[in-house]
């Protein structure tokens, strides 16, 4: 990209303010976070209920960042870079987005649809890549910010786009279409996702199909009431199943390996793809219809077909040998896509020292020398380690980085390499598929057994702005991070919390929050249980104790006074209600007279906790307790005369109870994808799925028993599956003898007699399961709401109580 702010003020629809109007953007960034940011950015301030770009600009200026799209010019701010002043900066992203592609001259495939889009997308990337240098949409951008950033990222070597667009209302596409643009347009699978945004399914589909109002070829399923909504004019290339109205009939069998489809147009041919479940038979029709419509041949589509392969979306980040930390995204090696691993390494790394494994890089559109340049220039500014480089042209390009190591291939590698060579680091492993760095993940994983607890922090951060959603702007929030992390591990959500710029973390033990500043977390920690001896570590680590009594009180001021300690942060509970731990209110004149003229400590934050904000019937009691508080928290701040932040709702209240959000909220289970009632529920997305394999199936026949106990006795030939996770793993006992299952294949199984320590058995009778498929613990189904009503607990018991031994693996979409 090369653009000249000149260009840019019309574009925009904009107002110039600026120092130097002789200047020229190479790229644009709505992250303040990215190292990526220089000065040839131009940056966005976006604006919305969770945050707002404004606030980070004087930063920015400070790194070199020098023009800015804005709706009003920060204070201080003015007359030290370049303001692009408009009325509102995400149509302004768009709006330059559009002038963009308009500079460009090349067919453009555009998807939509509920389900399938960046499947599509990829494997149409694979299947047409031999003949054109491709611009895709990265991982899944798709959503109003997503696509222009997508469009954005276009080059002067490119000469076929394919980028997906998702919308989740009304009058959404709209603003999508011009910034495409598409000629041929791909509609996927309708299903149920984002139906609350609309009125009903036909509504849904003509918002989507907005998309395609200039398209000259539309590739969809035949359907009457989808086709019947079709704009005026766009030519439909429709396909069915044994559906002579269609125009393209197509027949489907099982084959060995895979399907095989007939497909009836200008003749007949034979495809076959390596799979058969219906979402990817349809996914791979799409495609096949799409390269239909650029006239491929039938030999060239059905080659190309036969290749298909699983689409791996997710950056995971797993524990590895030698305490280092792996980032999994050895699926694929473009340059778009490695700025967006290496802005994901910067967030979660844990150590300072950071290697990256990368193979060539493919499909850039830039000429060689130029594309290793910019990929030498994104390491560089990463402050990469060392990197290793594995295929011949990133040997050859990239000799002279510093720190460079080269392998002409993954075998070569593998060879070579020596655990030792990996410590205390964090590792980024990319490569293109063709060069199987999984191989190489295999090595660098910390070796476990074969149950891993998957942590989606996509729906971490969606469930953060979901409760943000509800709370004022200028509201801070603090987020529970204790227990392991609600048992979804701490380190990684606490680094996905720091990057999402929440104001405090919240710890029940000093060595909790150690751990954390031992991760490179540096977000302010509260402590809720703090212990008198674990004082001097938590001053050492910067940790601000929550205080209850006085004299936990007065040791922590005598222990501030003996280390000549100023203003130190500490937090004050009251009981209004809870009675676990708290002043109450006969207490608050010895509170005010230890606080009165010490200059020792400073009281941060006043809060209390809520006992009963998840239950109606105690609607009354609730209130009481937000009464008490008011009053007494008044009483403490005017006679001490301060002013510090005060906090009282957790998640149920966050819900319930926004009018007494103060000025903090506290986040528990909520941010982890659990709500108290169905209604708060459908606004969250699910963050835990805990999974595991099929070790063995055998055929128990019709009287013999399953487990210890024989607790089970089979009435008929049973299929028994053994599951290698027991409750050594947190599995409790009670959720056998056929009251709970496990999911396989999408069919539930049911646990068959008594969970061991370390397996369970599952009745997998009429499943299509083979040894090696996945069962489903629990996440989407079944629900840890399920097993805790089940098991007369509540979610979070079953949630904590995951053992550690069981792997965690985060990832993100």
């Amino acid at each position: 990209m090369s653009v000249h702010i000149k260009h840019i003020t019309p574009a925009l629809y904009a107002r110039f303010e600026g120092i130097q109007p002789d200047m020229e953007i190479d790229n644009v960034s709505i992250d303040s976070r990215s190292l990526q940011n220089n000065g040839g950015t131009l940056f966005f301030a976006l604006t919305g209920q969770n945050r707002d770009g404004h606030q980070f600009i004087p930063a920015l200026i400070e790194k070199g960042v020098q023009n800015f799209v804005v709706n009003h010019v920060p204070a201080g701010s003015e007359g030290k870079a370049n303001f692009f002043i408009v009325p509102d900066t995400l149509k302004a992203l768009q709006d330059f987005a559009i002038y963009y592609r308009q500079l460009y001259n090349f067919p453009v495939i555009a998807i939509t649809g509920s389900n399938g889009k960046t499947i599509v997308k990829e494997w149409l990337n694979y299947l047409l890549s031999p003949d054109y240098n491709i611009i895709r949409s990265p991982k899944s951008y798709n959503s109003q910010v997503g696509v222009a950033l997508s469009v954005i990222g276009i080059n002067e070597h490119h000469d076929l786009g394919i980028f997906e667009a998702g919308i989740s209302t009304v009058d959404e596409m709209e603003k999508l279409e011009p910034i495409i643009r598409p000629v041929i347009g791909i509609l996927t699978h309708i299903g149920s996702a984002h139906d609350e945004g609309f009125e009903n399914s036909a509504q849904k589909v003509s918002e989507k199909l907005k998309l395609f109002t200039h398209v000259k070829t539309l590739v969809l399923q035949n359907n009457a009431e989808v086709i019947n909504l079709v704009p005026d004019g766009v030519h439909t290339f429709s396909w069915g199943y044994n559906d002579e109205n269609a125009v393209v009939n197509i027949h489907r069998v099982a084959a060995a390996g895979g399907t095989q489809l007939t497909f009836s147009y200008r003749g007949s041919f034979d495809i076959n793809i390596p799979f058969a479940d219906d979402a990817s038979v349809e996914n791979a029709i799409s495609c096949a219809m799409t390269m239909l419509s650029l006239d491929y041949s039938a030999e060239t589509i059905a080659a190309r077909m036969a290749g298909l392969y699983p689409v791996e979306l997710r950056l995971q980040v797993k524990n590895g040998i030698n305490d280092c930390t792996i980032i999994d995204d050895s699926f694929n090696a473009d340059y778009q896509s490695l700025k967006i691993a290496l802005d994901f390494l910067e967030q979660h790394k844990t150590h300072q020292e950071k290697t990256v494994i990368l193979s060539d890089v493919f499909q850039s559109g830039f000429d060689t020398s130029v594309l290793y340049a910019k990929v030498a220039k994104l390491l560089a500014g990463h402050n990469i380690s060392r990197v290793i480089g594995i295929g011949e042209t990133i040997s050859r390009e990239l000799a002279d980085f510093p720190n460079f190591y080269p392998y002409k291939d993954t075998k070569e590698f593998l060879a070579n390499f020596k655990p030792s060579g990996f410590n205390d680091q964090t590792i980024l492993v990319k490569g293109a598929r063709s060069f199987r760095f999984d191989e190489i993940v295999v090595l660098l994983e910390e070796k476990t057994h074969e149950t891993v607890l998957e942590i989606n922090l996509n729906a971490v951060v969606h469930n953060l702005n979901f409760y943000k959603s509800r709370l004022k702007p200028e509201t801070k929030i603090m987020v529970m991070v204790k227990a392991f992390g609600y048992g979804a591990g701490s380190y990684e959500i606490a680094k996905t919390l720091s990057h999402e710029k929440v104001d405090y973390l919240g710890v029940a033990f000093a060595d909790e929050g150690i751990d954390l500043r031992n991760a490179g977390i540096s977000t302010p920690i509260i402590v809720m249980n703090p212990e008198n001896t674990a004082f001097e570590s938590m001053i050492a680590y910067n940790l601000e104790p929550e205080i209850y009594s006085a004299k936990e009180l007065r040791a922590f001021i005598a222990l501030a006074q003996q280390k000549n300690l100023s203003n130190y942060p500490i937090h004050i509970k009251l009981d209004t209600g809870m009675h676990r731990l708290g002043f109450q209110e006969n207490q608050l004149e010895e509170l005010i007279s230890l606080l009165r003229n010490n200059n020792f400590v400073e009281v941060r934050s006043i809060f209390s906790h809520l006992s009963a904000s998840d239950s109606p019937q105690f609607r009354d009691f609730t209130l009481e307790q937000i009464s008490k508080f008011e009053a007494w928290s008044t009483v403490l701040t005017e006679a001490l005369t301060i002013k510090p932040i005060r906090h009282i709702l957790n998640t149920s209240g966050i819900y319930h109870y926004p009018q007494s959000q103060y000025d903090m909220v506290r986040l528990g289970i909520g941010l982890y994808g659990v709500g108290n009632d169905a209604t708060e529920q459908k606004f969250l997305q699910n963050v835990g799925t805990l999974k595991t394999v099929i070790l063995q199936i055998k055929q128990v026949p019709a009287g013999d028993s399953v487990g210890y106990g024989r607790r089970y006795m089979a009435r008929q030939l049973v299929s028994v599956a053994t599951l290698p996770i027991g409750y050594a793993d947190g599995i409790r006992r009670a959720w056998g003898n056929g009251k709970g299952y496990v999911t396989i294949n999408g069919r539930k199984a049911p646990i068959l007699g008594s969970i061991c320590m370390d397996m369970l058995m599952v009745d997998v009778t009429g499943i299509d399961c083979k040894e090696g498929d996945t069962a489903v613990i629990f996440g989407e189904g079944p629900t840890v709401h399920e097993m805790a009503e089940v098991l007369e607990t509540i979610p979070y018991e079953i949630l904590t109580s995951i053992s550690q031994r069981v792997k965690r693996v985060f990832y993100k979409e």
